[in-house]
């Protein structure tokens, strides 16, 4: 059976942060361990004692296990439906919310051989990336059949379904949004390498001018579309101190223009726009930066590089997963956030950017830019006990960034640097950082087991397979992949997917200088046993999020849906406001 896991108030993580200061293993529950029913959720900080409870509302099954049959959703609250990315099927899952909130399936949109602005039709076997609704528009991401190759925007009515027109966009469309208001879409080029890194196209971001009605489509014309790219930093603009370009210098694809290195090495992969719809910010997640671009322009107006984490003193974590127990603790290593998906929301006037630190490693070809800590020589004066540091029961097993902290003079490592930072942070929108979360989640995981609501198995655990007990502590840990930000009853939550153990942590930032847990749900079962669809293991792999106000939702409650990319489901959650007891 699925269920839902809630730790309660007397076990926040924002009190185990303090506490935790030496290794933490947790106390192993009974194998038949399953939740113990609704506990209250985690004071959110508010004065008046309102928060939040997440029941679940209905799911859609594809039927397909590890094929990432659902990535990212979108919802019209003009039609009620719901538009998921199946990439199994390079299309869309067009799904239909109901009052009570369950989705239930209607349609497929494919995004092949679709006549386009420029001439050009999609491609056969093209992918589709990301969706977007606005206005009775839905848009789609479309990746070329070769991955190198320049994609495409495509736009369909949401109500007929009908194809309303296309546009050419850069190599690897990604990440896609609307302005507020509409007037602009805006897509994450990413432009990643060949599988075999023998060619890299350009990193860009479009900037599309949306037409004003479903009517005015038959207008849509390549002149539409401008394109923000990374060329200046490689003609004598300097590069933000700490982006993070490296790899292999490759040429760009046959056909293709020519950029230069740092154009082709960085890759845009999320956009979220600014409620004013003037800015867009964009993670470049590899870089472990951060653009930001103004619409009217399409031009950057600002760039920064992301603060890490000292994992030394700013929170606790897991580095092993060969030490058979659940191991919280300060580590002589820097984190470096690496952020998926980004939201944004308005604090006091300004822009706040909320990223989820999930990290990335590069492999294509022979190039990999990740080792075991093991596998390293490490600077004696920074590292005097490097031979306890590299046993597989301390830093060992960790995986870390092989072109950071390498010192070419001594040959040697003086600081070893993380993927991710297991963690959500919030900036400010010129990229100073108000908060972060640091060991937050990897310890209120560690007491949901403790507190009996979570068996052990699922501290660190795989997306794609149960039991998989403490498998991601060399890596990444939980992994956060995704954050939207809602607002409810006068106070903003952040929902943070979480791609390996599953499920979405909820946190209160209405002031984002003091973030505090509030909840966790998870609908993958626990009980069962296998890494295929067979084994009914419930929702795995949470991947994309998106959150519908109550004024907006079938059900009038507000909901937060979660594409679930492992399990190929997705389900609505209806988000309820709860006084804390």
């Amino acid at each position: 059976m699925r269920t839902l896991h809630r730790l309660a108030a007397a076990t926040s993580a924002v009190a185990l942060s303090a506490a935790v200061v030496a290794p933490m293993t947790a106390a192993a529950p009974p194998a038949h361990a399953k939740a113990h029913g609704r506990s209250a959720a985690v004071a959110s900080g508010d004065a008046a004692g309102r928060s939040v409870e997440l029941t679940p509302a209905g799911t859609h099954e594809t039927g397909v296990f590890g094929e990432s049959a659902a990535e990212i959703p979108a919802f019209d609250p003009t039609t009620g439906r719901l538009f998921v990315v199946n990439a199994e099927k390079g299309a869309i899952d067009v799904l239909r919310v109901g009052a009570d909130g369950a989705p239930t399936a209607e349609t497929v949109l494919s995004a092949e051989g679709l006549a386009t602005a420029d001439g050009s039709i999609t491609d056969e076997g093209a992918t589709v990336n990301s969706v977007a609704v606005s206005g009775g528009v839905m848009a789609m991401a479309v990746e070329a059949a070769d991955k190198t190759g320049l994609g495409w925007v495509v736009f369909f009515d949401t109500e007929t379904l009908e194809y309303l027109g296309g546009v050419r966009a850069g190599a690897l469309p990604d990440s896609i949004a609307f302005s507020p208001n509409g007037e602009y879409a805006v897509v994450a080029n990413e432009g990643e390498p060949a599988d075999d890194f023998s060619v890299d196209p350009e990193g860009t971001i479009s900037v599309i001018s949306v037409p004003k009605n479903v009517q005015q489509f038959s207008r849509l014309s390549q002149d539409d579309v401008r394109t923000v790219d990374f060329r200046a930093y490689d003609e004598g603009t300097a590069l933000p101190e700490g982006v993070r370009v490296f790899g292999p210098d490759v040429q760009v694809p046959e056909g293709q223009e020519e950029a230069g290195y740092v154009a082709r090495n960085l890759e845009p992969e999320y956009v979220t726009i600014g409620d004013t719809g003037r800015t867009a910010y964009v993670s470049i997640q590899e870089a472990n930066a951060i653009v930001a671009i103004d619409l009217k322009s399409a031009s950057i107006e600002d760039f920064w590089a992301l603060q890490l984490t000292d994992w030394s003193q700013d929170g606790v974590l897991d580095v092993s997963n060969e030490d058979d127990a659940i191991t919280l603790q300060n580590w002589p290593v820097m984190g470096v956030p690496m952020p998926d998906g980004i939201d944004s929301y308005r604090w006091r006037g300004q822009d706040l950017v909320v990223s989820a630190n999930e990290g990335d490693s590069r492999e294509w070809g022979d190039f990999v830019d990740a080792e075991r800590v093991k596998d390293l020589e490490l600077c004696k004066a920074e590292y005097p006990d490097a031979k306890a540091l590299q046993k597989k029961g301390a830093l060992g097993r960790l995986n870390v960034i092989t072109d950071l902290g390498y010192d070419a003079e001594r040959e040697c490592y003086s600081q070893l640097h993380a993927f991710g930072g297991r963690s959500f942070s919030i900036y400010t929108a010129d990229g100073e950082r108000l908060f972060d979360s640091a060991g937050m989640i990897e310890e209120q995981i560690a007491a949901l087991i403790e507190a009996g609501e979570l068996p052990e198995w699922a501290f660190n655990a795989n997306n794609d397979e149960t039991p998989s007990f403490d498998s991601r502590s060399d890596d990444k840990g939980v992994e956060p992949e995704s954050v939207v930000v809602g607002r409810i009853q006068g106070r903003t939550y952040a929902f943070v997917g979480l791609e390996r153990i599953g499920g979405v942590m909820v946190f209160d930032i209405t002031n984002p200088t003091q973030a505090t847990y509030v909840d966790y749900v998870n609908e993958r079962n626990w009980d069962a046993e296998g890494d295929d669809a067979e084994a009914g293991l419930g929702d795995m792999g949470a991947e994309g999020l998106t959150f519908v106000p109550a004024h907006e939702s079938p059900s009038g409650v507000a909901l937060l849906i979660v594409a679930n990319e492992v399990s190929g489901s997705t389900t609505v959650y209806e988000v309820n406001p709860t006084p804390v007891k």
